[in-house]
């Protein structure tokens, strides 16, 4: 399958936005920007850099700008999605009823393009070592099968359950939240993946 294939697909699959989103292809496609699937979902890079993507959510639709905090926002429409833990990456969400202004988003990627070739980024933080809470190395430690599953989880997801678990303030709270993740671990599912497929 194709890059414009499974950006058709991805498409056809939000039929809620199917039109929106085929609209908002439209735009990015009247740039110089490359077409790719990255995550899933339609993104668009520059010389192999990230600059801006869509996708589409059950309630609503959003274009994202990788390093959209240096974009300057004259018309009001961007977001940090995560407030306090996002840094660069900033969104534009659409939701029923609201109108594409084509030249607006258009005026966006380019300001976005501009940036790209600057280069204005913010560069990911490398993290730490994975610091495991002591509730989670006990029941590591004391069955090996979740022991196993967990060590085959990428780094990410391992952080993932580690701050889940940490940030717990009572032990019955903890406690739950390691009988709800224990059967995700076994699958090798990492604690947010449901939302990065959506």
């Amino acid at each position: 399958m194709t890059i414009s294939e499974k950006v058709n697909a991805y498409i056809s699959k939000h039929n809620r936005w199917s039109r929106q989103l085929e609209q908002l292809r439209e735009v990015f496609q009247r740039t110089e920007l490359l077409e790719e699937v990255k995550w899933g979902s339609p993104t668009y890079t520059l010389n192999g850099k990230l600059v801006a993507g869509f996708a589409a959510f059950k309630n609503h639709y959003a274009i994202w700008f990788h390093q959209g905090v240096f974009l300057k926002d004259t018309d009001k429409k961007l977001i940090n999605a995560q407030e306090g833990k996002t840094k660069a990456l900033r969104q534009w969400k659409f939701e029923a009823g609201d109108i594409i202004d084509q030249d607006i988003i258009l005026k966006y990627i380019q300001e976005a393009i501009e940036n790209s070739l600057a280069p204005k980024e913010i560069k990911p933080e490398r993290k730490t070592a994975l610091m495991v809470p002591e509730f989670l190395q006990k029941a590591l430690n004391t069955d090996s099968k979740f022991k196993q599953s967990f060590d085959g989880l990428t780094p990410g997801k391992k952080r993932e359950y580690a701050e889940y678990i940490d940030s717990a303030k009572r032990e019955v709270t903890k406690l739950s939240r390691l009988e709800k993740i224990t059967p995700m671990i076994l699958e090798g599912k990492g604690l947010n993946d449901k939302y990065k497929k959506c």
